[in-house]
């Protein structure tokens, strides 16, 4: 511990807790694991008071402590072998039970099929793949898009279904922006087209593989993690699952097919005999345009972002394990993808109109910046199916096209990149 302010601070109240916990855990509990799953689970811990101990060091917190303790404290001590150090645990705390964690399970075993600084392929049993990311904080770069594909191979080949999740706090942060903001300083237009090329096609893989594909997210799961669980066959959820789509906040636009499957799945929840399709492309306008993010995963369901067939799990430690039960029910009742769809609705002039009248008023009301109103009028071309005079009917690519054009556009903004850097050396938002 420091010997800042913080650090007196954490030994005079830490110490003598671990101390307290090390003292009665033979009395009070089975196991040392027992306890510090309760703190974690019921108090919300990051770490057990245990993983504690053997964090800070044993000796360290007894030095902190300034007083001598009988044999009773330590008497669940071990000597690792190895390194020779006194510590309550070798390794992590072991699963609860044979349906927790068994992402980690599978990986102990030796059963990671492939991977690279992005992600994992790992064979979670009964015939399903798993992919699991691993970057900081999950951001989704050329690695992670290459082991997805690699993914969707893999299973096709030799698996019955996939589920994309892991064990991580984040399920993922979105894209690598400090990539994305390089090339656009660079110019190089024709890279970054490729790249939000490769990353649609990568997403609308996900969609229409051959094998069921399940996405478990859990925390964080921003921009282009909210897209991959958009395309997913079905979502299983944890209950603290904070999604949704944020690029306008970095002056951006959807664009791994996020902005198209708002549009589809807003769109299709209206009659098919309303005349007036308004409501509904302004419910996906607004969810965008104000990056509205889930409290929660029922929350997600209630914004729309989760479907009434995506479930919820509570325990986050039995997450891949229920999104593993998902994928085998798909898959045991003969699944078949669906069909690419080229009848997707669109208003046309109409609800651009509309749309561009609110981002109007919203300007002149001084409630958003001329950057936003930019942002915002590009986002209801897009919603609105482009330079289309009339309501129709467009297919996928037609909207895909839109999205990347649009994305493009406004990186070359150098307000949307002063943004993009804001936001990568703040972790905030700038409105510029």
């Amino acid at each position: 511990m420091g010997e800042d302010r913080i650090g007196e601070f954490l030994r005079e109240t830490l110490t003598p807790t671990l101390i307290y916990t090390a003292s009665i855990a033979p009395t009070i509990a089975h196991s040392i694991d027992d306890i510090d799953r309760a703190m974690r689970w019921g108090f919300g811990w990051e770490l057990g008071p245990f993983e504690l101990w053997d964090a800070i060091g044993i000796t360290n917190v007894l030095g902190a402590s300034g007083k001598k303790h009988g044999p009773e404290l330590t008497r669940t001590v071990k000597k690792d072998p190895v390194s020779g150090n006194r510590q309550f645990r070798s390794g992590q705390v072991p699963p609860a039970g044979p349906e927790l964690q068994i992402l980690r399970q599978s990986k102990e075993a030796n059963k990671v099929v492939k991977k690279n600084p992005g992600a994992s392929l790992i064979d979670l049993g009964d015939g399903i793949l798993g992919i699991e990311f691993h970057s900081k904080m999950n951001a989704i770069g050329a690695d992670t898009i290459a082991m997805l594909q690699a993914g969707v191979a893999e299973a096709e080949k030799n698996f019955n279904g996939l589920v994309i999740g892991s064990d991580a706090p984040a399920f993922s942060a979105g894209a690598n922006l400090a990539l994305i903001l390089l090339e656009a300083q660079e110019e190089n237009w024709e890279e970054i087209d490729l790249m939000v090329r490769n990353f649609q096609t990568t997403v609308l893989g996900l969609r229409y593989a051959d094998v069921p594909v399940i996405a478990a997210p859990a925390g964080l799961t921003l921009g282009g993690g909210c897209e991959i669980t958009l395309h997913a066959d079905q979502v299983q959820a944890a209950a603290e699952t904070y999604m949704g789509q944020v690029e306008v906040g970095v002056g951006l636009v959807p664009a791994g097919c996020g902005t198209k499957e708002l549009l589809v799945r807003f769109a299709s929840k209206a009659p098919r005999e309303a005349a007036d399709m308004l409501p509904y492309v302004k419910s996906a306008f607004e969810l965008i345009g104000f990056a509205t993010v889930s409290t929660s995963g029922p929350h997600a369901k209630t914004l729309g972002l989760l479907n009434s067939n995506d479930r919820i799990t509570m325990n986050r430690e039995q997450l891949i394990s229920d999104a593993k039960r998902a994928v085998l029910e798909l898959a045991g009742a003969g699944y078949q993808p669906p069909s690419r769809r080229t009848d997707i609705p669109v208003g046309g002039a109409d609800i651009r109109a509309a749309l561009q009248l609110g981002v109007y008023l919203a300007q002149q009301g001084g409630y958003i910046t001329d950057h936003d109103a930019l942002i915002g009028n590009s986002l209801a071309a897009i919603l609105a199916g482009g330079n289309i005079p009339h309501a129709t009917k467009v297919s996928e690519q037609y909207l895909l096209d839109l999205e990347r054009e649009t994305f493009l556009s406004l990186c070359g903004q150098p307000k949307t990149q002063a943004r993009i850097t804001y936001t990568l050396q703040t972790g905030k938002t700038l409105r510029n």
